[in-house]
């Protein structure tokens, strides 16, 4: 008897531990990303001192009408779509890990670059004058691409009303490979002296721009959806990590979670991409580095993921912006720089793990 209770006082010590941890790390990761947005909102060819943002934020002191143009229509924007893209890649990152129970699953996995690139190329090569609700045509046929491969490879996978997850990587990997090579018959239209393959470039390559509050707004609606319906997943994710038997036996219906779990991912994959091109790593390193603090629980890891998916993008976008200023890198090449040899590490980590 005593010994049952000394392993339920040391089960509820752990667990409170647990939460504590979390509690802290989620008060430092929002302490981070106020602060890193007030010093990127003060970094550029215009430097605007960051003890002038809090006095005016205080409202103990004004800015000057070019300070307030290039903060409210340029900066500010461009941090808060950073964020935004950021969230949304790491969540949909976690959601598909969770889904596949594989570390190395990314939001792309299933075919979404692909369409997107495809979506992306008839924007820029055939239709580069249009414009609706703000959003150009590459990035409403990116976002449309995105969503129609990931309806497709959907599709090609199920069998008899189910989608074994082997079809779906292996669709999914198909799918993308095709409808990416697919962009190089719309490349062949480009009359534009390069112009169009210098936008196409950029956009693969990952680059946030400057967007406008309406498009912010459009975009934050659609990953709010997108964050809230993650919610109630999180759970499942947990149940499905010990088998679809399991979860089933309990009553989950593992189809239906899958199906909810693409489409959560997908909205969130789409709407980044339409917003910042095609980003990698962010989705594939943030969920696995909140994994190796907090555990496997996706009810802890997905606000945790949230913020700091957020916050590294942040930093890249800022850093991308003025390492080599008055140009700009495409934040894709940063991230990728910094999270292949990461995850590089992560596999040589592994490895020696296996054979010791």
């Amino acid at each position: 008897m005593a010994r049952e209770v000394a392993v339920v006082q040391a089960s509820i010590a752990r667990e409170g531990g647990q939460e504590l941890r979390l509690r802290w790390l989620l008060g430092g990761l929002s302490a981070s990303l106020v602060l890193a947005m007030l010093v990127a909102a003060g970094m550029g060819a215009v430097q605007v001192p960051l003890r002038r943002l809090v006095e005016s934020a205080l409202g103990m002191s004004t800015l000057s009408d070019d300070q307030r143009t290039i903060l409210f229509v340029i900066r500010i924007p461009r941090i808060v779509a950073a964020a935004l893209v950021g969230s949304g890649l790491s969540v949909s990152g976690l959601l598909f890990q969770g889904l596949f129970r594989n570390p190395l699953a990314d939001p792309y996995v299933i075919g979404s670059s692909g369409g997107a690139l495809l979506g992306a190329s008839i924007g820029v090569f055939l239709l580069p004058a249009v414009s609706i609700a703000g959003f150009g045509t590459t990035a409403l046929l990116a976002f449309a691409g995105a969503i129609g491969s990931i309806v497709l490879v959907y599709w090609l996978a199920s069998v008899n009303g189910r989608t074994p997850v082997v079809s779906l990587l292996l669709a999914g990997f198909a799918v993308s490979t095709m409808l990416s090579y697919s962009s190089y018959f719309l490349e062949t239209l480009d009359q534009g002296f390069g112009q169009g393959m210098h936008v196409l470039s950029s956009w693969l390559h990952g680059t946030i721009g400057q967007p406008t509050w309406p498009q912010l707004a459009i975009v934050s609606v659609m990953l709010g959806i997108g964050l809230a319906g993650s919610v109630p997943l999180a759970r499942r994710l947990n149940t499905l990590a010990l088998g679809e038997e399991y979860a089933t036996h309990l009553g989950i219906s593992v189809q239906q979670t899958r199906i909810a779990v693409i489409l959560i991912g997908s909205i969130l994959t789409a709407a980044a991409v339409a917003l910042g091109g095609l980003i990698s790593f962010t989705g594939l390193i943030i969920p696995h580095i909140l994994r190796m603090i907090l555990g496997p629980d996706h009810v802890r890891l997905l606000p945790a993921t949230a913020l700091a998916g957020a916050l590294f993008l942040l930093l890249a976008d800022t850093a991308a912006r003025t390492i080599i200023a008055p140009a700009e890198l495409p934040v894709g090449v940063l991230t990728a720089f910094i999270g292949g040899p990461f995850f590089l590490f992560l596999l040589r980590k592994a490895r020696r793990e296996v054979l010791s």
